[in-house]
């Protein structure tokens, strides 16, 4: 009798909390009331009636509603995880069976250096604690130093800024088409890249300079992010920037991330930039090159029979091919994927820093290195062979860092 008496007082205590509610929910309107209603159906129908649950719960959970197990649908398959190739990003989106996958092919890294050197400066011979020969100060502390057992220039503090030195550099000497490149190291914030020379030229209306950050690039209107969550921060990373007649493209490493058709400004000079520097917060540069653009390689191979570039790098004294050189060696292999009949001998050269049969072999191992690559792609070897000359044979005089930069070389001669 004493539960039956409980049932009857729980259930009277029930009806009494969700008549009011029910009540609470109730439209004049004969439109709303029906949606209501049918809602409240399909969620009795689906045994998962959400509004009944928020009621529980407002009685603290004193009337606790069981819920139906229900079959777990089965496991449809996950995406697929992107893929990046060295010159190709592939991406496969999970789709429903009776629909095909898409493929996305996007060509993330096509950065081709400038053939014709304009500035360079490797930091050969420089003097720790000093300030930099081949740069002018515009603002702050920036002093020579050894970082990783390798010459840098750092930046120190007081919001530095520096300039190539050279000659007039008060008028336009960047041409129509140009590259820049350099190695930065970040510890936070960010580095910027001024497109005039703060010193000596007056800067251009609107956004003028590119500003590069720990995971991203920015020059008004583009922005980008590495993909993969990437960061640069308290590493080395290669930065490249490409000018073409307005149009302008910049990259960390072997990604592509700023992509402008139509820049809006003309590019004159250059300022390296942060405002960001301390004696607790080192930012480092090195390996800085300007590089006037030249016709393409297919072109003057047409013209020349040879293509001459300064754009494929090895480490020093080595013959290990850098990250940065892939941008002229997947143009040489479209090339030779698109035009089968072409042979390549591919010659290397040295500058005449070192012992000429040091660098004879060097220069030997560097144009293999090459051909190994093209090879490794999927070109027939037969179609290639290689030879060195060491620094046999300048261009130019090896008197002056551009010059040394021009005879370090590669050069694919037809067959």
């Amino acid at each position: 009798m004493k539960k039956l008496l409980v049932i009857l007082f729980v259930t009277g205590m029930f009806l009494g909390v969700i008549a009011p509610c029910y009540g609470q929910i109730e439209d004049p309107k004969k439109k709303t009331e029906e949606e209501a209603e049918e809602r409240v159906d399909k969620k009795v129908d689906k045994g998962i009636d959400k509004g009944l649950d928020k009621i529980e719960e407002g009685l603290g959970g004193l009337f606790k509603k069981k819920k139906k197990k229900e079959k777990k649908e089965e496991s449809q398959p996950e995406p697929e995880k992107e893929t990046i190739q060295t010159n190709v990003a592939k991406t496969s989106e999970s789709m429903p069976k009776d629909q095909p996958s898409h493929e996305l092919v996007w060509s993330k890294y096509d950065f081709v250096p400038g053939d014709k050197i304009i500035f360079e400066d490797n930091l050969e011979g420089e003097e720790n604690g000093e300030f930099p020969s081949r740069w002018d100060l515009v603002a702050g502390n920036v002093e020579n130093a050894r970082f990783d057992g390798e010459n840098v220039i750092m930046f120190r503090g007081a919001h530095p800024t520096i300039i190539p030195y050279l000659k007039n550099s008060e008028t336009d000497y960047l041409p129509e088409i140009f590259t820049v490149e350099f190695d930065l190291y970040l510890p936070n914030n960010y580095f910027k890249v001024l497109f005039y020379d703060r010193k000596n030229q007056r800067a251009p209306s609107g956004a003028t300079f590119l500003d590069i950050n720990r995971n991203s690039m920015s020059l008004r209107p583009a922005i980008s992010s590495l993909p993969d969550n990437g960061d640069i921060s308290n590493r080395w990373a290669h930065i490249a920037i490409a000018y073409t007649k307005g149009k302008m493209k910049a990259y960390i490493d072997e990604t592509r991330l700023i992509n402008i058709p139509r820049l809006g400004f003309d590019p004159s000079g250059l300022s390296l930039h942060t405002y960001h520097a301390s004696d607790n917060n080192r930012y480092y540069i090195k390996n800085v090159r300007i590089a006037e653009g030249g016709v393409k390689y297919y072109d003057r191979f047409l013209q020349d029979g040879k293509i001459v570039t300064t754009g494929i790098r090895f480490d020093t004294g080595k013959s290990t091919l850098k990250p940065e050189s892939m941008g002229v060696i997947n143009e040489i292999y479209e090339i030779l994927n698109d035009h089968p009949e072409i042979k390549f001998t591919i010659e290397g050269y040295t500058d005449s820093d070192g012992d000429p049969d040091l660098n004879q072999k060097l220069s030997e191992a560097r144009a293999k290195a090459v051909l190994d690559r093209l090879v490794s792609m999927g070109v027939d070897a037969n179609r290639l062979s290689f030879k060195g000359f060491g620094e046999s044979k300048p261009v130019a005089s090896n008197d002056t860092s551009e010059g040394k930069a021009e005879n370090r070389r590669v050069e694919f001669v037809k067959m």
